[in-house]
């Protein structure tokens, strides 16, 4: 994320001029976003013309600046876009006045935001703008007959590539070779700037040397980490350990992975955890909360009064704050983020156990 410029606006609202410079950075400003905000932007719209020259034929795009009071917003995750709607408060046709129109935002495209932030909206553009830093990286996994690539995106992670075909003796056996030659392959496709190669055993160690010498420029981007499985649950291992922290600081999935995981061993164990909003909410008063856990996804549907909550998650939020806890927003993408969903969204690391 690249921000341009800052200012205020009418009625005491900021305004934050902004680039997205990644899908990443779509994704963001799709949790950050809320009904009634100000987005500004240059877009194109179907114009209808219908006069004494000419027939009305449906009407023809124009280029124009707007500014739309948001209504609805979508991450179109598969599209590179971000999608917001609502009505058009300000354009450079004052005819357009009123309309409704959808604003394509996408990759590299300025844009100006003006709204009332909360402090953790604030927090995450931020913390987009310090990622622009990062390097892009990819976590490759591989046992005996079987490799996994997976990206490691702000928004989760995803699988890129599988192949499967077993190895060893037998009538449908394949050569290590084929296996490792597709992984390097795989690799050399893609355009990133470290690779985390895990798995268990020492397959992992002979797929590198494959690699080292069929992809010489891939292995001073590489790291070996010992893991004990492959695919969604080698990647899970990787992040815990914090080896993708070597090369990325302080990745925004490692982190929900240790908090998760911390969340339910003290589920297990009875230990100093709250979860559910009722319960948390009574444990942001008591001042007893160390870590907010809470779903991006639940977050924005409360905020603009969808959710199904009692109690107002903003209250909740600045309570933790003022008492110096931790507010931590998990993405609905990734699997720490599912888990949380699962406990209804929202769960807390506490300082001392309540009775």
């Amino acid at each position: 994320m690249r921000i341009s410029s800052r200012g205020r606006g009418e009625e005491g609202r900021e305004r934050i001029t902004l680039v997205p410079e990644n899908v990443d950075d779509l994704w963001h400003l799709s949790h950050v976003l809320e009904s009634g905000d100000l987005v500004s932007g240059d877009t194109t719209r179907r114009i209808q013309r219908d006069d004494d020259q000419m027939r009305d034929t449906g009407g023809q795009r124009e280029h124009m600046n707007v500014t739309i009071s948001v209504g609805d917003v979508e991450f179109a995750r598969f599209a590179n876009r971000l999608r917001v709607g609502g009505e058009i408060v300000g354009s450079s046709r004052e005819d357009q006045l009123g309309h409704h129109h959808t604003l394509n935002v996408e990759e590299h495209d300025e844009v100006t935001i003006e709204k009332h932030f909360k402090p953790d909206q604030k927090k995450r553009i931020e913390e987009a703008e310090e990622a622009a830093e990062n390097p892009d990286v990819v976590i490759a996994t591989v046992e005996e007959g079987a490799a996994y690539i997976h990206t490691v995106a702000q928004y989760g992670t995803e699988e890129r590539f599988s192949f499967t075909a077993p190895t060893g003796k037998g009538e449908y056996a394949r050569p290590r070779s084929e296996l490792f030659a597709e992984l390097g392959k795989a690799l050399a496709r893609m355009d990133v700037d470290a690779i985390i190669l895990a798995g268990p055993g020492f397959t992992k160690q002979d797929a590198r040397d494959y690699i080292a010498e069929n992809h010489r420029d891939l292995v001073e981007k590489m790291t070996v980490v010992d893991t004990s499985g492959v695919g969604d649950r080698g990647v899970h291992e990787v992040l815990k350990r914090g080896a993708v922290d070597e090369v990325q600081t302080q990745t925004r999935i490692s982190k929900e992975a240790d908090l998760i995981d911390d969340l339910m061993e003290g589920i297990a164990t009875g230990e100093k955890v709250s979860y559910g909003i009722e319960e948390v909410a009574e444990a942001a008063d008591f001042g007893a909360v160390e870590t907010l856990l809470v779903l991006d996804e639940r977050l924005r549907e409360e905020r603009q009064g969808a959710g199904e909550w009692d109690v107002d998650v903003n209250e909740v939020i600045q309570t933790v704050e003022r008492q110096g806890g931790e507010v931590a927003v998990f993405s609905s993408e990734f699997d720490p983020g599912r888990q949380l969903k699962n406990l209804g969204g929202i769960a807390a690391i506490l300082r001392y156990r309540l009775q």
